[in-house]
């Protein structure tokens, strides 16, 4: 049957299609823009979002199996309360849900209080589930690139106890491989909880030495004071949001965000490979700077 892909245009959902399409699936993405929806012609675009409930309808049907990935908004519990509804209602019962690792303990992060939401809605409602728990994605860091290379400065107030940063292509092909897993089941399987990290714990300051190595310059780690980090994002993007960022960077620094024993070794066996690097990505912008 069809797997409809939500949140397909994003960083993780257009690796999602590719995974999917590779392994030769059936795909139906939901995307508010069809012109930002630049995938081969085999994939069957559904024009709406979570909030349009006619919409959402049509994008199930014929569907038995799906993708939840909710941005992080205002509304994001109420747009994954409303998919999960609808998709009950149309007789869809499994689904792979991208919530957020740690997302029981950080409950003072807003993003992560309706991701914790959200998971205990999926196993209330009885719905098939794999939940994937990222870390922290290493692709966020080209937001801040250019401050890297150009002002030898590392500024995300990540602290001293690490994140064991993932790639979003890990993330995707994990929620590929999970997904025709759920699809090809003959009847419900049990919800699964997977940590997606990277095989790296990496602090503020292992980045920047790790920057300073592949640049061959001296990069400095701007230290772990959110202040700075909310004010600057308070230029991108909404006040909330800003604040909601910064109270996560808080909870890098009191608590990092730590894999469980065993995660990266799953995810190896999963996969059937290594994990990428945090390594190989810098060394990557490195060469293009």
């Amino acid at each position: 049957m069809t797997i409809l892909v939500t949140g397909a245009t994003g960083r993780v959902g257009r690796h999602v299609v590719r995974q999917l399409l590779a392994r030769n699936a059936k795909v139906r993405v939901l995307v508010r823009d069809p012109s930002k929806a630049d995938f081969p012609a085999e994939v069957e675009l559904a024009q709406g979002d979570f909030l349009d409930l006619d919409a959402l309808r049509a994008a199930f049907k014929g569907v038995r199996t799906f993708f939840l990935l909710n941005a992080v908004a205002g509304d994001e519990f109420t747009q994954a309360l409303i998919a999960l509804n609808i998709a009950r209602e149309c007789g869809v019962e499994r689904v792979v849900y991208l919530s957020v690792i740690h997302a029981d303990r950080f409950v003072n992060v807003p993003h992560f209080a309706v991701k914790f939401g959200a998971e205990r809605m999926i196993a209330d409602m009885g719905f098939s589930a794999t939940i994937l728990r990222p870390a922290y994605f290493i692709d966020n860091e080209m937001t801040i690139r250019d401050v890297i290379v150009n002002y030898g400065v590392y500024p995300m107030p990540i602290g001293a106890k690490g994140l064991a940063m993932v790639d979003a292509r890990d993330i995707a092909e994990v929620a590929a491989i999970e997904l025709l897993r759920r699809d090809a089941a003959p009847g419900k399987l049990p919800i699964e909880t997977i940590n997606l990290v990277g095989p790296d714990v990496l602090t503020g300051t292992d980045v920047a030495a790790l920057w300073s190595e592949v640049l061959a310059r001296p990069v400095a780690y701007a230290g772990d004071d959110p202040t700075g980090f909310e004010q600057n994002l308070g230029g991108i993007m909404p006040a909330w949001m800003a604040f909601e960022m910064r109270l996560m960077a808080e909870r890098f620094v009191s608590d990092g965000m730590l894999p469980e024993p065993g995660d990266v070794e799953r995810l190896t066996t999963i996969l059937g490979r290594p994990l990428h690097t945090y390594r190989a990505f810098a060394t990557d912008i490195a060469a293009s700077a």
